[in-house]
């Protein structure tokens, strides 16, 4: 899988309209000790490769992260893919392991496994049960070692590759973005991104590739993460005994990274997108680099709800508002991006965007948004022990791209950030001299689209359709079956309303995460002729309550810090100590809405101008054609909201779905993190109640 450098960006900025992006924070005394050098074993072997344990008790799984600190930017002159397709290749077989036993060895393994590509590092990774440990690191080396790459494999590997090359190049999103590189890193070796090209794999053979490999797949090029429930003195030992015969090699210098900041440039396209965006690019720094905290606070600032950019969206000047940062290692770059409906005015959308980022130029951001975004960065990093796949590529990410000693490094530099360095990067950084803006406007091209935009998840190496003998290594660890551990289970209650709670402790970092779901179908609950009132509905839960309006709730949420969404499908992110704080917020989002009569009739009328592109977008009418084909006629999941029908929804027909389909007897709410269920039921559910049919808190 090739990465373009910022997968959340494309996803973020495309899948329409979201109305939120969320940033991170907290007091560093309770960033877990997984993210600091506090629990951590780590060494450097004789051959340079570099190991890091992460000890994880959260379940009884490991993940593997191999991080080789290469990618597309060191590929040769005119084969942009040479680091995609050799990871590709890392599928195909080495000595000792062939492609039919790794991927019987995978299937056996269960879990999940797979690799990435971008311009600076190869990423290659495994989940799997804590025992396997041992399969999983001797996988590793033998590819770090002995890889295969017969040209027999790579005439057959190449057209898995083309086949994503052309999936990508059908996604609007990563033509945009892939022009946008090329304009701003012109002349540097980000000026491709790691995905390479069709022509360029025509003309690679199986030697441009081993030769690629020999070169910079090495130990002393490697940075091998260890995280989850693993003893760190005997996971020590056995990657000293696995990868310790293999020897170091002497290194090729790398190519130097310095772009230039582009003049300014336009760029236009026509896309099969439901809406069209208005963006702005901006060059910024890169993720290793000095000023990298300062950005990324920028970065969170700017799409800040409580920001001037996101203001545009309440203001009914776009339906969606927000700013990405997509750091590479040694540059990156911003995008500011606002979305019009289909037929809008796309130059008026361009002008409310410069004038806002024009203005934040030359009079900066709002000192409280720069500590709020202080505090929720720093409270992020205690959520990352909750995952062990996610723990081993934090560590991967500070130690292979940002060149940390940890993450819990990035504590201090957030914490140093200060609103003057703030407004000093803002002022340089959002410069109209150098910002390459694009218009991407909607229109029916009749042409296939990507239907998951770039970068999505590959599947190496099908599970053999006959027997495979295992190397005698695997097959004695893979047919050992062990009775499983019995796992503590969830506590689960009904409240006398109704509504059903579950509460599954887990006590590996000092957070609490709730989701919770109202149970509609909204094809059946909403009255003939209001087609589109449960949109207009959900879409005015972040319009405040009536306790606080919107920019009042969003700062008390900025202020625990906490990630809180409201309507049919409700969820709470926060660190223990304001659980009670955080549950009181989001129990007065959902039972007490404000609903705003004059924030209605722009929410309404955005929802149409949103739903007028949608019915002629090719996903919809895919979607469509099918449930017509295999529905009967009157068949309610055939109803479907029309301009027209959100039109003449009015507020007091909001207040009656609200009323109707809001019910805590088809609720449930699931609890999980460092709590009980008696803290959870007292301090969270108990304060969820009906009294008349209507929430009450």
């Amino acid at each position: 899988m090739a990465a373009l450098g910022a997968p959340a960006l494309a996803q973020q900025t495309m899948d329409m309209p979201s109305g939120q992006m969320s940033s991170g924070g907290m007091p560093s005394a309770l960033v877990p000790a997984a993210l600091s050098s506090a629990q951590v074993v780590r060494a450097t072997l004789p051959n340079g490769l570099r190991v890091v344990i992460v000890p994880d008790r959260l379940a009884p799984v490991v993940t593997t992260e191999i991080n080789y600190l290469v990618g597309s930017a060191e590929a040769p002159k005119g084969f942009p893919g040479t680091a995609h397709a050799l990871e590709h290749m890392m599928f195909r077989g080495s000595k000792g392991l062939d492609k039919d036993q790794l991927a019987s060895v995978g299937a056996r393994l269960g879990g999940s496994y797979n690799a990435d590509t971008t311009e600076d590092v190869t990423q290659y990774f495994y989940t799997a049960q804590s025992r396997d440990l041992p399969v999983l690191l001797k996988i590793e080396a033998l590819r770090m070692t002995g890889l295969t790459l017969s040209e027999a494999d790579w005439q057959k590997e190449r057209g898995a590759i083309e086949q994503e090359v052309s999936r990508d190049l059908s996604s609007p999103a990563y033509l945009y973005l892939e022009q946008l590189q090329a304009i701003l890193f012109a002349g540097t070796p980000y000026e491709h991104d790691a995905l390479g090209t069709r022509p360029s794999f025509e003309r690679t053979k199986a030697a441009d590739l081993r030769a690629f490999y020999r070169k910079w797949y090495a130990p002393n090029n490697a940075v091998l993460v260890i995280a989850g429930d693993v003893n760190p003195v005997s996971t020590l030992q056995l990657v000293e005994e696995t990868f310790g015969g293999i020897a170091r090699r002497p290194l090729p210098a790398r190519t130097p990274v310095t772009p230039v900041p582009p003049p300014a440039k336009t760029l236009s396209f026509a896309t099969d997108y439901p809406v069209g965006f208005a963006t702005l690019a901006f060059p910024m720094p890169g993720s290793s680099e000095h000023d990298f905290a300062v950005a990324d606070i920028l970065s969170d600032v700017l799409s800040s709800q409580r920001g001037a950019l996101y203001q545009l969206v309440p203001q009914g000047r776009a339906l969606f508002a927000g700013f990405e940062y997509a750091p590479k290692q040694l540059a990156g770059f911003g995008l500011a991006l606002a979305a019009f409906p289909k037929g809008g005015d796309a130059k008026r959308t361009m002008d409310d965007m410069r004038a806002v980022l024009e203005k934040i130029r030359h009079e900066g951001v709002p000192a409280d948004l720069v500590e709020a975004a202080k505090r929720r960065e720093i409270a992020q990093l205690q959520f990352a022990a909750n995952s062990v796949s996610g723990l081993a590529e934090l560590w991967s990410n500070a130690l292979a791209f940002q060149k940390l000693d940890s993450p819990g490094d990035m504590v201090a530099a957030y914490q140093a950030v200060t609103p003057e360095a703030v407004n000093a990067l803002a002022t340089k950084l959002l410069d109209p001299a150098h910002a390459v803006s694009a218009v991407l406007t909607p229109e029916s091209s009749g042409q296939p689209v990507a239907g998951k935009g770039f970068g999505g998840a590959e599947s190496f190496g099908a599970t053999p359709d006959k027997p495979v003998p295992l190397p005698e290594w695997a097959e004695k660890d893979l047919t050992r079956l062990d009775k499983p551990e019995p796992t503590a289970q969830p506590t689960v209650s009904t409240l006398p309303n109704g509504l059903r709670l579950i509460v599954w402790p887990s006590h590996v970092s000092h957070t609490v995460q709730l989701t919770g779901q109202v149970r509609q179908t909204p094809a059946l609950e909403e009255p003939q002729g209001q087609e589109g009132v449960s949109d207009v509905t959900e879409a005015l839960f972040a319009y405040g309550t009536t306790q606080h309006d919107r920019l009042a709730f969003q700062k008390a949420l900025d202020d625990i810090p906490a990630w809180e969404s409201a309507g049919s499908g409700f969820s709470l992110r926060v660190l223990k100590p304001d659980f009670e704080k955080g549950i009181a917020l989001l129990a007065e989002n959902e039972l007490h809405p404000a609903f705003p009569v004059s924030d209605f009739e722009i929410v309404r009328a955005q929802t149409a101008q949103a739903q007028a592109g949608e019915l002629a977008s090719p996903g919809h009418l895919f979607t469509q054609a099918i449930k017509v084909a295999i529905l009967p006629p009157k068949d309610p999941a055939l109803r479907e909201a029309t301009p027209q029908s959100i039109m003449h929804v009015t507020h007091d027909d909001v207040l009656h779905y609200y009323a109707h389909a809001w019910r805590p007897d088809l609720t449930t709410i699931v609890v999980t993190g460092d709590i009980t269920p008696d803290s959870a039921c007292g301090g969270g559910a108990g304060i969820w109640r009906l009294e008349g049919g209507r929430p009450e808190a």
